[in-house]
């Protein structure tokens, strides 16, 4: 497969993480299911997906909510990191994404923008010996408003120098995606995972 960039000039490429650049969604969800086990909670895979791109604490408030617990955030947030530290050894990267990474780097800068920790973006673009092509990394903590507000790329435009219009976002959320958009930015949606399988 792959994966066709929209038509236009573009100063600079931003990427959300994980589903994106790393095929890590599946893998995030083992994390999550392993940290929610030890407080007999559960993550439907179908809303794992359906809640693509928000932040880790807000995930589990809403599990709070949905099942009447009263999981600690923190301490729930810590052990799903610690889970998907230790799946580490298995992440791939997204060929299709990769292979528009590959062929860019050098002409347009790029940076990440997405709603994990910096600890887990470093972490999962580090395993892939990524890391180093991007000039700066967005992550949870350094933007106040989630996905789908556009306030994570406008940032990222900003410290790249390049403006909104000319940059172009990989997402593969509708969250994202409505980000891009609401940031008056150009979008590539990236398929899901099994999306990716049927077309091989």
């Amino acid at each position: 497969m792959v994966l066709i960039l929209p038509p236009g000039d573009f100063g600079a490429y931003l990427f959300d993480c994980d589903g994106t650049i790393v095929d890590s969604m599946p893998v995030h969800h083992r994390a999550w299911c392993a940290a929610l086990d030890e407080w007999g909670c559960e993550l439907p895979e179908d809303l794992f997906y359906a809640w693509g791109g928000r932040p880790v604490a807000d995930i589990i408030v809403d599990l709070n909510e949905r099942h009447g617990l009263d999981m600690p955030v923190d301490a729930v947030a810590r052990r799903r990191e610690e889970a998907y530290q230790s799946f580490l050894p298995e992440l791939t990267a997204v060929p299709e994404v990769l292979a528009h990474l590959e062929d860019a780097y050098g002409r347009v800068p790029f940076a990440v923008v997405s709603g994990s920790t910096r600890e887990s973006v470093t972490a999962s673009l580090a395993a892939l010996g990524l890391l180093e092509k991007f000039e700066t990394l967005v992550c949870a903590g350094d933007y106040a408003r989630a996905k789908p507000d556009p306030e994570c790329f406008l940032l990222g435009a900003r410290r790249l120098g390049v403006p909104p219009e000319r940059c172009l976002v990989f997402e593969d959320t509708d969250l994202g995606v409505q980000a891009a958009t609401a940031a008056g930015m150009a979008a590539v949606r990236v398929p899901m995972p099994w999306e990716r399988a049927g077309t091989a």
